[in-house]
């Protein structure tokens, strides 16, 4: 009895080292950054950049933005911020016309979208997290690239190592 008690004890410490080190597996695999304000009222800098060169991927880190153009699994985008409203709450918006502040950078292929609308973008099918208002659902790499040609959606952007790693929608009623 000894025995078999002891072999179910080491059986499930096994099984759990086997899970912690899926979990681990399954866990993003670049350094976790400081987020910006959701709704952050000015658009992010990026210092190290020079827009005066060909386009290019921001530096690592997370940047409040949009997609602006999908060409294969490549894709642009802009810093957004958000801008009060006299009628309204407010709306994202991007830089002014002829501003060159805009990246480019290829997805992942393995990158975290976690989606605000669910995977196929119904607006009466919500999936955020209620208290930041932030994509919950996570949807597949063809459903970012999807959605992004169809419409601009603000999002949190994390940049790692010049790839999109994960794209965060962020809820706009």
């Amino acid at each position: 009895m000894q025995i078999l008690k002891r072999s179910l004890i080491a059986g499930g410490a096994a099984a759990a080292v086997i899970l912690a080190g899926g979990v681990a597996a399954d866990a993003a695999t670049y350094p976790k950054y400081k987020a910006p304000k959701i709704f952050g009222t000015s658009f992010q800098k990026d210092p190290a950049h020079d827009f005066t060169k060909h386009i290019s991927s921001r530096h690592n880190g997370i940047l409040r933005g949009w997609i602006t153009h999908v060409s294969g699994g490549t894709v642009e985008y802009t810093p957004i911020r958000w801008k009060k409203g006299t009628q309204d709450e407010g709306h994202f918006e991007g830089p002014p016309e002829g501003d060159v502040m805009a990246y480019a950078s290829p997805i992942a292929k393995d990158v975290t979208f976690l989606s605000a609308y669910g995977c196929k973008a119904s607006p009466s099918y919500m999936t955020v997290d209620r208290d930041t208002g932030l994509g919950a659902k996570k949807c597949s790499r063809a459903a970012l690239i999807k959605r992004a040609k169809s419409y601009q959606q603000a999002a949190l952007i994390t940049v790692y190592k010049g790839q999109i790693v994960q794209l965060q929608e962020i809820y706009t009623p």
